[in-house]
């Protein structure tokens, strides 16, 4: 099996996590795993995210456990690139780049205006979001494309969908 590796990265409130569960969902049960960056660092390892986390080493052995045993891994996050660049360079190496990488590119207003709309809008506010902002935070990985503002969850998908050629 040649395991597809689907990064989504992004800033807080982007769209990142909507589309990744949208994509899990499009496809059957045990065809998809997801490895999400706040359940993985906040709720199982209550650690911030800095160097040398142990989130890092977590998601790694999550994804590469994951690989031939599932048709994709979709990776979804914040990832800062100081801190996780080396890890999805390391994994596109290991998933022989099968890999594709999304980054959403939204401007700060937008991504206010998005997580207003969300569950945990109540929980942060822009304040916060502002001190986590990552201003065009790319990994430079070869087929890294970027989603702006103009396109719609669907309009994502599809791309998405599209490049993993179903």
């Amino acid at each position: 099996m040649n395991s597809k590796l689907i990064i989504i990265r992004g800033n807080s409130g982007s769209g990142k996590t909507t589309i990744a569960q949208l994509l899990r969902n499009h496809f059957e049960r045990g065809q998809v795993m997801l490895i999400a960056q706040d359940t993985l660092r906040l709720e199982i390892l209550n650690t911030k995210d800095r160097m040398g986390n142990p989130t890092v080493d977590l998601v790694k052995m999550i994804a590469t456990f994951g690989k031939d045993k599932y048709d994709y891994i979709i990776i979804e996050g914040i990832f800062n690139s100081k801190i996780y660049k080396e890890l999805f360079f390391e994994l596109a190496d290991s998933f022989d780049y099968h890999i594709h990488t999304y980054y959403y590119d939204i401007p700060f207003e937008e991504t206010v205006l998005r997580h207003s709309t969300r569950d945990k809008a109540n929980d942060f506010g822009p304040d916060k979001m502002k001190e986590w902002w990552l201003e065009k935070d790319y990994l430079h990985l070869e087929n890294e494309k970027i989603l702006d503002k103009t396109l719609s969850q669907e309009n994502v998908l599809n791309r998405i969908l599209n490049d993993l050629s179903i």
